[in-house]
Protein backbone atom coordinates (compact mmCIF):
# COMPACT_ATOMS: atom_id res chain seq x y z
CA UNK A 1 0.00 0.00 0.00
CA UNK A 2 1.10 3.41 -1.04
CA UNK A 3 -0.19 6.64 1.35
CA UNK A 4 -0.43 10.09 0.23
CA UNK A 5 0.43 11.40 3.83
CA UNK A 6 2.23 9.52 6.93
CA UNK A 7 1.16 11.44 9.58
CA UNK A 8 2.94 11.52 12.85
CA UNK A 9 1.03 11.92 15.71
CA UNK A 10 -2.58 11.34 16.41
CA UNK A 11 -2.85 14.48 18.43
CA UNK A 12 -5.70 17.20 17.22
CA UNK A 13 -3.50 18.92 14.68
CA UNK A 14 -2.76 15.34 12.89
CA UNK A 15 -6.23 13.81 13.15
CA UNK A 16 -8.52 17.73 11.39
CA UNK A 17 -5.58 17.07 8.61
CA UNK A 18 -6.03 13.16 7.99
CA UNK A 19 -10.20 14.17 8.47
CA UNK A 20 -9.48 16.93 5.48
CA UNK A 21 -7.28 14.83 3.50
CA UNK A 22 -9.50 11.51 3.37
CA UNK A 23 -12.50 14.42 2.60
CA UNK A 24 -9.99 15.45 -0.27
CA UNK A 25 -9.60 11.48 -1.74
CA UNK A 26 -6.25 11.24 -0.21
CA UNK A 27 -4.99 8.13 1.07
CA UNK A 28 -3.37 8.59 4.79
CA UNK A 29 -1.55 6.55 7.63
CA UNK A 30 -1.57 8.13 10.96
CA UNK A 31 1.28 6.36 13.42
CA UNK A 32 2.25 7.55 16.77
CA UNK A 33 4.61 6.77 19.38
CA UNK A 34 2.10 6.65 22.86
CA UNK A 35 0.16 3.45 22.75
CA UNK A 36 -3.52 5.69 22.18
CA UNK A 37 -4.95 7.98 19.72
CA UNK A 38 -5.73 11.76 21.10
CA UNK A 39 -2.08 13.03 21.98
CA UNK A 40 -2.26 15.01 24.93
CA UNK A 41 -6.26 15.84 24.92
CA UNK A 42 -6.33 12.04 25.33
CA UNK A 43 -9.37 11.06 28.02
CA UNK A 44 -9.43 7.76 29.40
CA UNK A 45 -13.05 6.13 30.64
CA UNK A 46 -12.42 5.62 34.25
CA UNK A 47 -16.56 4.41 35.33
CA UNK A 48 -18.21 7.17 33.47
CA UNK A 49 -15.54 9.48 34.65
CA UNK A 50 -13.61 11.16 31.80
CA UNK A 51 -9.92 11.65 33.06
CA UNK A 52 -7.83 14.25 31.36
CA UNK A 53 -4.67 12.13 31.24
CA UNK A 54 -2.23 15.13 30.47
CA UNK A 55 -3.81 17.63 32.69
CA UNK A 56 -6.99 20.00 32.05
CA UNK A 57 -8.42 20.49 28.59
CA UNK A 58 -10.98 23.20 28.35
CA UNK A 59 -12.78 24.05 24.67
CA UNK A 60 -12.79 28.09 24.38
CA UNK A 61 -12.81 30.07 21.08
CA UNK A 62 -14.15 33.33 19.66
CA UNK A 63 -13.80 31.45 16.15
CA UNK A 64 -17.57 30.59 15.39
CA UNK A 65 -15.56 28.58 12.12
CA UNK A 66 -13.90 26.75 14.59
CA UNK A 67 -16.61 26.05 17.24
CA UNK A 68 -18.77 25.15 14.39
CA UNK A 69 -15.87 22.64 13.08
CA UNK A 70 -15.55 21.44 16.23
CA UNK A 71 -19.24 20.32 16.82
CA UNK A 72 -19.43 18.09 13.86
CA UNK A 73 -17.66 15.99 15.89
CA UNK A 74 -18.94 16.18 19.60
CA UNK A 75 -21.91 17.96 21.67
CA UNK A 76 -20.49 20.47 24.13
CA UNK A 77 -21.67 21.17 27.30
CA UNK A 78 -21.86 24.33 29.15
CA UNK A 79 -19.33 24.38 31.04
CA UNK A 80 -17.31 27.32 32.53
CA UNK A 81 -13.84 27.48 33.26
CA UNK A 82 -13.48 29.48 37.17
CA UNK A 83 -10.77 28.07 38.75
CA UNK A 84 -9.65 28.63 42.30
CA UNK A 85 -6.37 29.70 43.85
CA UNK A 86 -5.34 27.76 47.26
CA UNK A 87 -2.85 30.19 49.48
CA UNK A 88 -2.70 28.56 52.99
CA UNK A 89 -5.84 28.49 54.36
CA UNK A 90 -7.12 31.13 51.70
CA UNK A 91 -9.54 30.40 48.57
CA UNK A 92 -9.36 33.22 45.92
CA UNK A 93 -11.60 33.06 42.45
CA UNK A 94 -9.17 33.29 39.33
CA UNK A 95 -8.85 35.25 37.04
CA UNK A 96 -8.07 38.51 39.35
CA UNK A 97 -11.30 39.94 39.28
CA UNK A 98 -13.32 41.48 42.01
CA UNK A 99 -14.06 38.87 43.96
CA UNK A 100 -11.01 37.95 44.02
CA UNK A 101 -10.06 41.65 45.78
CA UNK A 102 -12.90 41.55 47.97
CA UNK A 103 -11.89 38.37 49.82
CA UNK A 104 -7.89 39.86 50.11
CA UNK A 105 -8.72 43.67 51.46
CA UNK A 106 -12.47 43.31 52.72
CA UNK A 107 -13.34 46.05 50.06
CA UNK A 108 -16.44 45.96 47.64
CA UNK A 109 -16.14 48.37 44.52
CA UNK A 110 -14.28 48.87 41.44
CA UNK A 111 -12.81 51.96 42.80
CA UNK A 112 -11.58 50.94 46.02
CA UNK A 113 -10.28 47.93 44.42
CA UNK A 114 -7.91 49.97 41.75
CA UNK A 115 -6.84 52.35 44.53
CA UNK A 116 -5.38 49.59 46.16
CA UNK A 117 -3.25 48.15 43.50
CA UNK A 118 -2.43 51.74 42.49
CA UNK A 119 -1.15 52.57 45.63
CA UNK A 120 0.75 49.47 46.25
CA UNK A 121 2.69 50.03 42.70
CA UNK A 122 3.72 53.25 43.58
CA UNK A 123 5.07 52.17 46.86
CA UNK A 124 7.34 49.76 44.68
CA UNK A 125 8.96 52.38 42.71
CA UNK A 126 9.46 50.18 40.20
CA UNK A 127 10.38 52.02 36.61
CA UNK A 128 11.99 49.34 34.65
CA UNK A 129 11.66 45.88 35.43
CA UNK A 130 14.78 43.77 35.71
CA UNK A 131 13.17 39.97 36.13
CA UNK A 132 9.50 38.47 36.39
CA UNK A 133 9.04 40.05 40.12
CA UNK A 134 9.74 43.11 39.27
CA UNK A 135 7.31 43.10 36.11
CA UNK A 136 4.97 41.06 38.02
CA UNK A 137 5.12 43.83 41.35
CA UNK A 138 4.74 46.34 39.02
CA UNK A 139 1.54 45.57 37.36
CA UNK A 140 -0.63 43.70 40.19
CA UNK A 141 1.08 45.45 43.43
CA UNK A 142 2.62 43.40 46.54
CA UNK A 143 -0.66 41.19 47.76
CA UNK A 144 -1.76 39.94 44.51
CA UNK A 145 1.81 38.25 43.38
CA UNK A 146 2.66 37.30 47.01
CA UNK A 147 -0.19 35.50 47.40
CA UNK A 148 -1.46 34.64 43.73
CA UNK A 149 1.56 34.50 41.52
CA UNK A 150 4.80 34.22 43.43
CA UNK A 151 4.66 30.70 44.96
CA UNK A 152 2.47 29.48 41.89
CA UNK A 153 5.12 30.73 39.28
CA UNK A 154 8.59 29.58 41.22
CA UNK A 155 6.84 26.21 40.66
CA UNK A 156 6.39 26.03 37.11
CA UNK A 157 9.62 27.07 36.24
CA UNK A 158 11.63 25.84 38.68
CA UNK A 159 13.24 29.06 39.44
CA UNK A 160 13.25 31.90 41.40
CA UNK A 161 11.08 34.54 40.51
CA UNK A 162 13.73 37.29 40.27
CA UNK A 163 15.60 35.02 38.12
CA UNK A 164 13.62 34.99 35.53
CA UNK A 165 12.90 37.08 32.79
CA UNK A 166 10.40 39.95 32.88
CA UNK A 167 8.92 39.24 29.54
CA UNK A 168 7.08 35.98 30.45
CA UNK A 169 4.47 38.33 32.13
CA UNK A 170 3.94 40.82 29.61
CA UNK A 171 0.77 41.73 31.39
CA UNK A 172 -1.26 40.71 33.82
CA UNK A 173 -5.39 41.03 33.09
CA UNK A 174 -6.92 42.54 35.87
CA UNK A 175 -10.77 42.27 35.84
CA UNK A 176 -12.99 45.12 37.82
CA UNK A 177 -16.11 43.02 37.30
CA UNK A 178 -17.38 40.05 39.64
CA UNK A 179 -16.96 37.85 37.25
CA UNK A 180 -15.08 34.20 37.72
CA UNK A 181 -15.22 33.17 33.75
CA UNK A 182 -11.58 32.78 33.48
CA UNK A 183 -11.69 32.69 29.38
CA UNK A 184 -13.46 35.77 27.79
CA UNK A 185 -14.37 33.56 24.46
CA UNK A 186 -17.69 33.89 23.05
CA UNK A 187 -17.35 29.70 22.58
CA UNK A 188 -16.74 27.34 25.61
CA UNK A 189 -17.32 23.69 27.17
CA UNK A 190 -16.66 20.18 27.47
CA UNK A 191 -17.23 17.58 24.70
CA UNK A 192 -20.14 15.53 26.70
CA UNK A 193 -18.05 11.75 26.35
CA UNK A 194 -14.46 13.20 26.87
CA UNK A 195 -12.21 14.02 23.60
CA UNK A 196 -11.44 10.78 22.54
CA UNK A 197 -14.45 10.44 21.07
CA UNK A 198 -13.84 13.46 19.03
CA UNK A 199 -9.90 12.40 17.69
CA UNK A 200 -11.90 8.66 16.87
CA UNK A 201 -14.15 10.30 14.78
CA UNK A 202 -12.14 12.45 12.92
CA UNK A 203 -9.58 9.15 12.56
CA UNK A 204 -12.63 7.01 11.11
CA UNK A 205 -11.57 4.99 7.78
CA UNK A 206 -7.94 6.03 8.16
CA UNK A 207 -5.99 3.27 8.73
CA UNK A 208 -3.98 4.04 12.48
CA UNK A 209 -0.87 2.51 13.74
CA UNK A 210 0.20 3.11 17.32
CA UNK A 211 2.77 2.14 19.91
CA UNK A 212 5.52 3.06 16.89
CA UNK A 213 8.12 6.39 16.23
CA UNK A 214 8.73 8.16 13.05
CA UNK A 215 12.34 6.25 12.88
CA UNK A 216 10.91 2.95 14.01
CA UNK A 217 8.23 3.05 10.91
CA UNK A 218 10.71 3.92 8.37
CA UNK A 219 13.09 1.45 9.52
CA UNK A 220 10.37 -1.23 9.09
CA UNK A 221 8.26 0.09 6.26
CA UNK A 222 10.45 2.37 4.12
CA UNK A 223 9.07 5.06 2.27
CA UNK A 224 5.78 3.93 1.51
CA UNK A 225 4.82 7.13 1.52
CA UNK A 226 4.91 11.01 -0.93
CA UNK A 227 4.28 13.36 1.78
CA UNK A 228 4.75 13.58 5.79
CA UNK A 229 2.61 15.92 7.99
CA UNK A 230 5.47 15.44 11.28
CA UNK A 231 3.73 16.75 14.54
CA UNK A 232 6.98 15.52 16.92
CA UNK A 233 9.83 17.60 17.89
CA UNK A 234 11.16 19.18 15.17
CA UNK A 235 14.80 19.11 16.56
CA UNK A 236 14.03 15.45 17.28
CA UNK A 237 13.64 15.20 13.95
CA UNK A 238 17.13 16.23 12.83
CA UNK A 239 18.22 14.48 15.58
CA UNK A 240 19.20 17.51 17.65
CA UNK A 241 22.07 18.27 15.40
CA UNK A 242 21.69 22.01 15.85
CA UNK A 243 21.19 21.88 19.51
CA UNK A 244 18.27 20.80 22.10
CA UNK A 245 15.00 23.15 22.02
CA UNK A 246 13.86 23.22 25.79
CA UNK A 247 10.40 22.27 27.88
CA UNK A 248 9.01 22.59 31.10
CA UNK A 249 7.20 18.55 31.69
CA UNK A 250 4.64 18.04 33.94
CA UNK A 251 3.94 15.10 36.02
CA UNK A 252 0.76 13.64 37.09
CA UNK A 253 0.08 11.99 40.13
CA UNK A 254 -3.38 10.29 39.66
CA UNK A 255 -5.93 9.01 42.71
CA UNK A 256 -8.76 7.41 43.30
CA UNK A 257 -11.11 8.63 46.36
CA UNK A 258 -13.89 6.76 47.37
CA UNK A 259 -16.12 10.29 47.85
CA UNK A 260 -18.72 11.91 45.89
CA UNK A 261 -16.96 15.21 46.09
CA UNK A 262 -13.34 15.73 46.98
CA UNK A 263 -12.29 20.27 45.92
CA UNK A 264 -15.81 21.38 44.81
CA UNK A 265 -14.16 22.76 41.31
CA UNK A 266 -12.85 20.85 38.92
CA UNK A 267 -9.57 22.95 39.18
CA UNK A 268 -7.61 23.87 42.02
CA UNK A 269 -4.21 26.32 41.71
CA UNK A 270 -2.12 26.19 44.90
CA UNK A 271 0.29 29.00 44.64
CA UNK A 272 1.74 28.10 48.13
CA UNK A 273 5.65 27.46 47.30
CA UNK A 274 6.00 24.73 49.87
CA UNK A 275 3.02 22.33 48.66
CA UNK A 276 4.79 20.33 45.75
CA UNK A 277 2.11 20.38 43.11
CA UNK A 278 0.69 22.99 41.12
CA UNK A 279 -2.47 22.41 40.75
CA UNK A 280 -5.36 20.05 41.73
CA UNK A 281 -8.06 18.27 38.41
CA UNK A 282 -11.53 16.64 39.54
CA UNK A 283 -12.04 15.33 36.37
CA UNK A 284 -15.85 15.07 37.51
CA UNK A 285 -16.98 18.40 37.98
CA UNK A 286 -16.08 18.59 34.11
CA UNK A 287 -18.97 17.02 33.00
CA UNK A 288 -21.17 17.71 35.91
CA UNK A 289 -20.27 14.14 37.48
CA UNK A 290 -22.80 12.18 39.88
CA UNK A 291 -20.30 9.16 40.59
CA UNK A 292 -20.17 7.49 44.16
CA UNK A 293 -16.28 8.00 43.80
CA UNK A 294 -14.02 10.73 42.18
CA UNK A 295 -10.60 10.78 40.44
CA UNK A 296 -7.91 13.86 40.85
CA UNK A 297 -4.66 14.48 39.20
CA UNK A 298 -1.92 16.66 41.17
CA UNK A 299 0.55 18.28 38.54
CA UNK A 300 4.10 18.48 39.16
CA UNK A 301 5.95 20.57 37.16
CA UNK A 302 9.16 19.62 36.33
CA UNK A 303 12.72 20.73 34.11
CA UNK A 304 12.30 18.45 30.80
CA UNK A 305 15.16 16.23 29.66
CA UNK A 306 14.86 14.17 26.74
CA UNK A 307 12.74 10.99 26.72
CA UNK A 308 10.36 13.21 29.27
CA UNK A 309 6.87 14.42 27.75
CA UNK A 310 7.46 18.35 26.63
CA UNK A 311 5.09 20.31 27.48
CA UNK A 312 5.24 24.01 27.37
CA UNK A 313 8.01 25.41 25.11
CA UNK A 314 10.64 27.53 27.03
CA UNK A 315 9.90 30.56 24.22
CA UNK A 316 12.87 32.94 25.30
CA UNK A 317 15.47 34.39 23.16
CA UNK A 318 17.86 31.41 22.95
CA UNK A 319 15.19 28.86 22.53
CA UNK A 320 13.36 31.19 20.03
CA UNK A 321 16.83 31.52 17.64
CA UNK A 322 17.26 28.08 17.72
CA UNK A 323 13.66 27.12 16.34
CA UNK A 324 14.64 29.31 13.76
CA UNK A 325 17.12 27.54 12.52
CA UNK A 326 15.82 24.54 12.42
CA UNK A 327 12.31 25.94 10.83
CA UNK A 328 15.24 27.12 8.11
CA UNK A 329 15.89 23.45 7.81
CA UNK A 330 12.32 22.50 7.50
CA UNK A 331 11.71 25.12 4.73
CA UNK A 332 13.78 23.22 2.59
CA UNK A 333 11.92 20.09 2.44
CA UNK A 334 9.82 19.73 -0.16
CA UNK A 335 8.04 16.49 1.02
CA UNK A 336 7.34 17.37 4.93
CA UNK A 337 5.36 19.22 6.49
CA UNK A 338 5.66 19.98 10.31
CA UNK A 339 2.77 21.37 12.29
CA UNK A 340 1.42 21.75 15.90
CA UNK A 341 2.89 22.45 19.18
CA UNK A 342 5.66 20.14 19.05
CA UNK A 343 6.22 20.76 15.06
CA UNK A 344 6.34 24.54 15.66
CA UNK A 345 7.44 24.36 19.06
CA UNK A 346 4.91 27.07 19.97
CA UNK A 347 2.13 26.49 22.48
CA UNK A 348 -1.20 26.53 21.13
CA UNK A 349 -4.97 26.40 22.66
CA UNK A 350 -7.08 23.90 20.82
CA UNK A 351 -9.10 26.28 18.68
CA UNK A 352 -5.74 27.83 17.38
CA UNK A 353 -4.58 24.07 16.88
CA UNK A 354 -7.37 23.75 14.51
CA UNK A 355 -7.50 26.73 12.72
CA UNK A 356 -3.50 25.97 11.88
CA UNK A 357 -4.53 23.08 10.70
CA UNK A 358 -7.56 23.90 8.42
CA UNK A 359 -5.25 26.89 7.09
CA UNK A 360 -2.20 24.33 6.13
CA UNK A 361 -4.66 22.15 4.54
CA UNK A 362 -6.05 24.86 2.49
CA UNK A 363 -2.53 26.62 1.76
CA UNK A 364 -1.60 22.90 -0.03
CA UNK A 365 -5.38 22.43 -1.75
CA UNK A 366 -6.29 19.43 -3.19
Amino acid sequence: MKYDYLIVGSGLYGAVFAYEMKKRGKKCLVIDKRKHIGGNIYCEDVDGIHVHKYGAHIFHTSNKKVWDYINQFAEFNNYINSPIAKYKDELYNLPFNMNTFSKMWGISTPKEAQEMIKNQIADLNITEPKNLEEQALSLVGKDVYEKLIKGYTEKQWGRDCKELPSFIIKRLPLRFTYDNNYFNDRYQGIPIGGYTKIIEKMLEGTPVELGISYKEFLAKNGKIFDKVLYTGMIDEYYDYKLGVLEYRSVRFEEERIEEENYQGNAVVNYTEREVPYTRVIEHKHFEFGTQPFTIISREYSSEWKKGDEPYYPINNEKNNALYEEYKALAEQENDVIFGGRLGNYKYYDMDKVIEAALNKVDEIGA
